[in-house]
């Protein structure tokens, strides 16, 4: 075991290089939207502005859809450079109503009532893809209905897509978390992200495994959407966000991977219920329904993570397992504080790194196990397979 451990040390000290060195490649939205020396001489910054088309798929979301819109609002500018459509996916609360009140007859903004989705649809997917087709704008940008943006936010999307030309930006919002297993389990988005994928490749290579994407942000132009095939490419997949991004990839798109935190917030899940629920729809999908590339991404989470946290009380009756126990704890948390301040997380959660690792181990076997049963997920009133 104190080989093992000291194996464990190894690997963690050559993770945390990889993780530090990763997040300083993470362009934040306004350097992408940032004219570089000589576009000006180019013409890229006289070119004619995009108009923007902010799309808002909403199912259920009573709780949010009101604070989302009066944000939008808020967040753009008096000109008709931009709409906002929310599309109501036959929601089963207040949604359409509390929609229609928060825009308050502004003529930038649409409310429709969605369409059921046909065979072989996703709910969320199908409703993107009616959004799509209502659009009028030169630029998409796809907003959950939980996410809000920040002052200006519209206008640096505007800039952001003018200076790209054509392609995909995609980032992962500012989290805001409440109970425990949000604050355990939401930031391990982000660690995966430090840990585990190239920020650089995605926008350089072609790659689609070196992708990532956060339906709370997908910044795409409509040459773009139409010439991949939007929604319809992959209308079935349940990560639908990765779904897209993947087909811009394959397509020879630009993809950016951006830091939007300054741009758009959102809290994703209000209880460990919807924690649970929303995680478990995911995790397994996410790995492309593959058992064994999930089995083995938990086993090695808990070589690396648990481990030494499980070994510290045991050095007590195995001296010999203190020193590369302890270390290996705080190498895991230094990983997981690098991983959090990317994403504006407390420090104090870093130190919660083995419990996160628990919970979300816990979480993939769910969703593995209920893929297996065939019962499949039920998420907003649907169940999804």
């Amino acid at each position: 075991m104190e080989i093992v451990l000291w194996g464990v040390v190894v690997a963690l000290l050559l993770q945390l290089g990889f993780a530090m060195w990763n997040v300083r490649q993470l362009p934040p939205l306004a350097v992408v939207a940032r004219p570089q020396e000589g576009e000006e001489q180019t013409g890229t910054s006289d070119s004619p502005p995009p108009r923007l088309s902010i799309l808002i798929p909403a199912r259920n979301e009573a709780r949010n859809i009101a604070d989302c819109l009066r944000a939008v609002l808020a967040a753009g500018p008096a000109d008709g450079s931009w709409e906002a459509i929310v599309l109501d996916d036959r929601s089963e609360d207040e949604t359409y109503r509390l929609a229609v009140a928060a825009a308050g007859g502004d003529p930038r903004v649409r409310i429709l009532s969605g369409e059921p989705p046909p065979v072989g649809w996703m709910g969320k997917a199908y409703a993107c893809d009616q959004l799509a087709r209502a659009a009028t704008g030169d630029w998409w940008l796809f907003l959950d209905a939980d996410a809000v943006l920040e002052p200006g936010a519209v206008e640096l999307a505007l800039q952001a897509a003018r200076r790209q030309g054509r392609g995909l930006i995609t980032g992962f919002p500012r989290q805001v978390t409440g109970s425990w297993l949000e604050r355990l389990v939401v930031p391990m988005m982000g660690f995966t992200i430090a840990c585990h994928l190239p920020i650089r490749a995605v926008q350089s290579s072609r790659d689609p495994r070196f992708v990532a994407a956060h339906g709370a942000w997908i910044l795409i132009s409509r040459v773009t959407y139409e010439a991949i095939g939007g929604h319809a490419a992959n209308p079935a997949d349940l990560v639908d966000d990765m779904a897209l991004a993947r087909e811009a990839k394959r397509g020879g798109e630009p993809v950016v991977l951006a830091d939007v935190r300054r741009a758009v917030r959102m809290r994703m899940y209000h209880d460990a219920s919807e924690v649970w629920h929303g995680y478990r729809k995911n995790i397994y999908a996410g790995t492309g329904r593959n058992p064994y590339l999930l089995g083995a991404i938990l086993m090695l989470y808990v070589l690396l993570y648990v481990l030494p946290a499980a070994a510290l009380p045991l050095a007590i009756w195995q001296p010999a397992w203190l020193a590369p126990a302890a270390i290996g704890y705080g190498l895991g948390v230094c990983i997981k504080r690098t991983a959090d301040r990317m994403q504006s997380q407390p420090s104090w959660l870093a130190w919660c790194l083995p419990a996160s690792m628990v919970c979300l181990i816990a979480i993939g076997i769910a969703s593995w196990r209920s893929a297996g049963r065939g019962g499949g997920y039920v998420w907003k009133g649907r169940i999804y397979h």
